[in-house]
């Protein structure tokens, strides 16, 4: 069970790098280094807060993987990545993962970027 667990962790995290390979390079050096950072976090968590992780970074590598799809087929426009963090979400963190979270938004809207990230509750993209 252990062994079965760690390998889709493993999977998960290389298709997670991989995806990122896709990213504009500011923006991929920027997920690479969260998600080691967060994989590395989370290697000694309880089952529970294993199983959210996953999920969350699940969807994530297929809302990456859909958000890249339709950046190729649209390459004349500005290539645009992120979804909207909902309220409901948001409430559920503790005060570490919104100092991570304000952390990474202000990386990530730091000027000379090479992507499009809004503030908005939706994507403008």
């Amino acid at each position: 069970m252990l062994a079965a667990h760690v390998s889709r962790v493993r999977a998960l995290y290389r298709r997670i790098l991989l995806l990122h390979r896709l990213l504009p390079p500011d923006l991929k050096a920027l997920g690479d280094r969260y998600v080691k950072d967060e994989f590395r976090r989370h290697k000694m968590v309880g089952s529970d807060e294993a199983r959210r992780f996953m999920q969350e970074w699940e969807a994530y590598a297929a809302v990456l993987w859909q958000q890249t799809k339709e950046n190729r087929q649209n390459s004349t426009e500005k290539a645009c990545f992120g979804i909207s963090l909902p309220e409901e979400k948001l409430n559920d963190f503790r005060d570490e993962q919104i100092g991570q979270l304000q952390e990474l938004m202000q990386e990530a809207t730091k000027p000379n970027r090479q992507f499009s990230i809004t503030e908005s509750r939706k994507p403008e993209c």
